[in-house]
């Protein structure tokens, strides 16, 4: 029997009731240790409205009651990307877990002040990337470490996803951590990380809006022994959304779209096994709920310093375009 049916569920609040919020919210219902009681907006009116239409027993006029609330003990942060460091330094402080959805924070600086708050404090803080918790993906960690495609030497892939430029859509508005690079970006270079490491060199190029935040990117991941990342991601053009491991012995294809990790292809040499898997939001909140059963104030599967590299690669591919 599991962690999640042996201990009493996590009491989630939710900060920010947009578009993220709704789509997580029956996830929370599916997962097998968790319980969603209230949500928090700058909005009362969102706030209540919110609670009203998914059956979520409370809610807040202000991310400080949500934080303050003696029934929550996590919150998982939907607001804009800018937005999450006070919530998330907040939440800290009162010894709330923090599920904080991507990418992480606008900023390095800001990235790093939650991960060191967060140690300092003992709280348990992890980045909301869902693709690295989803069956496919552990499966994936297995098959690799088996050696089953040999020794892994590179990869290759890249997310779209069309958008007209509207200068009042948050995902073209700077102030509001708009751009490619945050929204798109940090899914592709979180799991070049997460199966090569971290890398030792960074080149990109890209196009911009005429609001300032980026439209569409290319990079090139280094390591100093040879191994090499090929990544890409755009508003501006339509794309499938895959992406290959490549390996010694063999090669995996996640395939589209490889954030949900529902399909692959794993080739053992010449020889492919066609896999499905089921996908949702719903084993990062397991996840979350697991490491705080046990103790844990990190995971070790998205672990903060994890994060930390993502942002810093994020920032420098921003800094080249």
């Amino acid at each position: 029997m599991s962690e999640s049916q042996t201990t009493a569920p996590i009491r989630w609040g939710i900060a920010g009731p947009g578009r993220m919020a709704t789509e997580i919210v029956p996830e929370f219902h599916l997962a097998g240790n968790a319980e969603l009681v209230a949500v928090g907006s700058r909005s009362a009116e969102r706030a209540e409205v919110f609670a009203t239409k998914h059956g979520i027993p409370r809610w807040h006029s202000s991310y400080e009651a949500l934080v303050e609330d003696p029934a929550v003990e996590a919150i998982y942060i939907a607001t804009p990307h800018p937005q999450h460091t006070d919530i998330a330094l907040a939440a800290i402080a009162a010894g709330k877990a923090v599920l904080v959805e991507k990418a992480f924070t606008a900023t390095v600086a800001d990235t790093e002040r939650i991960a060191e708050a967060a140690r300092q404090a003992g709280v348990f803080a992890m980045e909301a990337m869902w693709t690295r918790f989803n069956p496919a993906a552990a499966h994936l960690r297995e098959v690799i470490a088996r050696g089953e495609i040999g020794e892994l030497r590179g990869c290759q892939g890249d997310l779209t996803a069309f958008r007209e430029f509207d200068a009042e859509d948050r995902l073209f508005d700077p102030a509001k951590g708009g751009g490619a690079v945050l929204d798109l970006g940090v899914y592709v270079i979180s799991f070049a990380q997460h199966f090569l490491g971290t890398p030792d060199v960074v080149r990109a190029v890209g196009g911009r809006y005429p609001s300032g935040v980026e439209g569409e990117f290319s990079l090139l991941l280094g390591y100093g022994d040879g191994r090499s990342a090929s990544l890409a991601g755009a508003f501006t053009a339509y794309g499938p959304g895959r992406m290959m491991l490549n390996g010694t012995r063999g090669w995996i294809d996640v395939h589209a779209r490889f954030h949900r990790a529902a399909s692959v292809t794993i080739w053992r040499e010449k020889t492919p096994e066609h896999l499905e898997f089921d996908s949702g939001y719903r084993y990062e909140i397991e996840h979350v709920g697991e490491c705080l059963a046990a103790g844990l104030t990190e995971s070790p599967i998205m672990p903060l310093d994890d994060t930390v590299a993502v942002q810093r690669i994020m920032a420098e591919v921003l800094d080249q375009i």
